[in-house]
């Protein structure tokens, strides 16, 4: 059974970079860009080599953890949202709009749409190229799917989030194809807000995402999407607010007669009704088995038998192994071990 991270991963130390997680107020934080430019320019002409260092340092704990498929951790990010949209036309990180995020959640003061959004000059090839030559393992790429980002930045120029997911569709769809041209082989774009909103996720978000991968047709490369249900605001936090828990069930036949060839969805902070995954007649499921935001760290036996529930209703080809999210809650040392823990139950599948 392969394994898989889903983006996010512990910053090394000596990155001095304000992300979600460490920020005041955690993934809530009122402010999730202030700091980021001037973060970097602190960093001078050293940034890029501290942020190859970085990434080099979670590749490595990843192998080390027995990971198949790795990510670069997201190092570079302030957030997986708005460091793609810092590479796009279209939006102005100096004109900052209050706006309620996350279905109500929480107030933030975000960067703000003030004119039609295209793609700009490639970033992540650049990026993944370097990180991937850090290993033999193949390296997933991270994108911020457009209806999650709709949910997470002020517009003063679309007239309805459809048509604003849709233009954004077009520029990731851009990034992906010279991704695919690179040579990448796992393209993953996240869209929790599809948890959050299942019924605008049916009338365009999943149109929308397919448009990421429009002429997408390599049959050696995986189009993903992940799912999750909302991060806490900190590490142990009991009884934070998540999407509803019928929302995976509510979209999954839509999503498996997609172009999309993986789902990745949460299920051990809160376990689904697993008969849903019996909607999953082609599709692969990237399935969360450790918790991303509670420092206990789950036993081998937990999450075989977990995977031996969802096999009772999926085949094991379809299946991979991965925690509910990313894993930026966590320090290095609580998410080394919970994901040896996971590969180690997943390897006895094989």
């Amino acid at each position: 059974m392969l394994t898989t991270v889903i983006g996010a991963f512990p910053k090394p130390s000596f990155l001095k970079i304000t992300d979600w997680f460490n920020a005041s107020g955690g993934t809530d934080t009122a402010n999730p860009t202030k700091f980021y430019e001037q973060e970097i320019n602190r960093m001078g002409s050293e940034a890029d080599d501290i942020f190859f260092k970085a990434a080099k340092q979670v590749i490595l704990d990843q192998e080390e953890c027995g990971i198949d498929i790795l990510t670069d951790g997201e190092v570079r990010r302030e957030n997986y949202i708005h460091y793609h949209c810092r590479h796009l036309e279209g939006v102005d990180f100096e004109t900052l709009t209050e706006k309620v995020a996350r279905t109500g959640n929480y107030k933030c003061w975000l960067p703000t749409i003030t004119n039609k959004v295209k793609a700009k000059e490639e970033f992540l090839v650049s990026e993944w190229k370097q990180n991937q030559s850090l290993t033999s393992k193949p390296v997933k790429v991270t994108i911020p799917g457009p209806m999650t980002i709709t949910d997470t930045i002020a517009n003063t120029y679309y007239t309805s989030d459809e048509e604003m997911g849709h233009d954004l569709a077009i520029a990731i769809n851009v990034e992906i194809k010279r991704l695919v041209d690179a040579g990448c082989k796992f393209i993953q774009v996240d869209e929790p807000l599809f948890a959050r909103k299942p019924d605008n996720a049916l009338a365009f978000g999943i149109k929308n995402l397919e448009k990421c991968f429009e002429g997408i047709t390599q049959d050696n490369v995986d189009r993903a999407t992940h799912i999750c249900c909302g991060y806490p605001d900190k590490l142990d936090a009991i009884n934070y607010p998540k999407a509803p828990l019928d929302s995976y069930k509510k979209i999954a036949k839509e999503l498996d007669n997609s172009i999309i060839d993986s789902v990745s969805i949460e299920d051990a902070h809160r376990h689904n009704d697993l008969s849903l995954l019996k909607d999953y007649k082609k599709t692969k499921v990237i399935f969360g088995l450790i918790k991303i935001a509670n420092s206990k760290i789950e036993t081998e036996e937990e999450i075989e038998v977990r995977i031996n529930e969802a096999l009772k209703f999926i085949s094991k080809e379809q299946l991979i192994a991965a925690p509910d999210c990313g894993l930026g809650h966590l320090t290095k040392e609580l998410a080394i071990s919970k994901l040896k823990v996971m590969s180690s139950a997943a390897k006895k599948f094989n």
